[in-house]
């Protein structure tokens, strides 16, 4: 299994991080400036990196790194600012029952805010392209980050948690894996399906969708949260999946790419009652003090991916690539 090549920086903190796998002698300062941005690209690569140290890792960065206690600190540093700014971002007070349920109410007719909702009625090739594209930090490891919580659960929330993660694991196929899919799609769109390949296209708010499931899945602490996020990706997944399988058909795309999200609709309307019956049920009813967190990590989730639809349909809308240009690529709008 090839690992990705490490990306280009973003700023000095990204640039740190990254000097040091690459086999820099210093490591990385802990002590962050005041004024750093939690959603920014700099924060949001550098933790990206160190972070991808716990999947895959990247080509000649050597795998003990992966507990390098300098690294670790770094990490720790950098997830303090981007937790404290998501809990003072997320509005407070709701119950588990409450966040979930609010997910439920699907909007009547068309809604501008919505990717999926503008993919469908409006959306271009090439915007779906490019929407696969930036999806595919987290699809191509679909599932990876939630299986951190299974060991940190018991009974009941358990069970029905290691039953859907089978499920997108391929129940035991491995063509049938949900990130295999995924590549699948991916070519019929014309992409290069490489682990990593788009990383250093994609802009932070991409970055933050992602970097919230490993700060939720590698803390114990953050358990709660981590089936919070797990419970909100299944409750919206299935009628989002039906409108990217619509836009997929109206746009010419080919079978494959529609096939990962007319799989989607089908399992996640039978996963959402798993998770919300027992996995969401059985760990409220075997720690019960874990509420709020579970209610964080819906309302963390809702808000990252308002930021990250808000940003790429505001580029869309102007015509222009919602993936970053890099320095030697002067093209705006085709990904690479």
């Amino acid at each position: 299994m090839t690992a990705p090549a490490l990306p280009q920086p973003r700023g000095d903190l990204s640039a740190a991080v990254i000097t040091a796998l690459s086999g820099g002698d210093t490591a990385p300062d802990s002590t962050l400036p005041p004024t750093v941005d939690p959603y920014g690209d700099d924060l949001q690569l550098a933790l990206y990196v160190l972070y991808e140290l716990h999947y895959r890792g990247f080509e000649g960065v050597p795998d003990e790194l992966e507990w390098d206690p300098g690294l670790l600190a770094v990490r720790r540093a950098l997830e303090r600012p981007f937790l404290a700014a998501l809990r003072r971002d997320v509005p407070p007070g709701t119950s588990a029952q409450e966040a979930l349920d609010a997910l439920l109410v699907e909007p009547v007719g068309h809604d501008d805010s919505s990717v999926s909702h503008h993919l469908q009625r409006d959306g271009e090739l090439w915007q779906l392209t490019e929407y696969a594209a930036l999806r595919s930090l987290y699809h191509l490891k679909e599932a990876d980050p939630h299986a951190w919580v299974i060991p940190r659960l018991r009974g009941r929330a358990k069970a029905g948690m290691v039953a859907v993660e089978f499920d997108e694991f391929g129940a035991g196929r491995p063509e049938e894996i949900h990130a295999r899919l995924y590549a699948d799609l991916m070519d019929d769109l014309g992409l290069d399906t490489t682990y990593g390949h788009y990383l250093d296209r994609a802009p932070a708010v991409a970055l933050a969708t992602v970097n919230l499931m490993s700060l939720f899945g590698l803390h114990r602490a953050l358990r709660g949260a981590l089936v919070g996020h797990f419970a909100t990706v299944e409750v919206t997944s299935s009628p989002g999946s039906r409108r990217m399988a619509a836009a997929l058909r109206r746009t010419g795309a080919g079978k494959a790419a529609q096939r990962f999200y007319d799989e989607h609709v089908e399992a996640d309307a039978v996963h959402e009652q798993v998770v919300r019956r027992d996995v969401v049920g059985g760990l409220l009813a075997d720690e019960p003090h874990l509420e709020a967190d579970i209610a964080f990590g819906v309302h963390a989730t809702g808000l990252l991916e308002d930021r990250f639809g808000a940003q790429v349909l505001k580029a869309w809308r102007q015509q222009h690539s919602a993936l970053r240009t890099l320095p030697q690529d002067g093209t705006e709008r085709k990904p690479s």
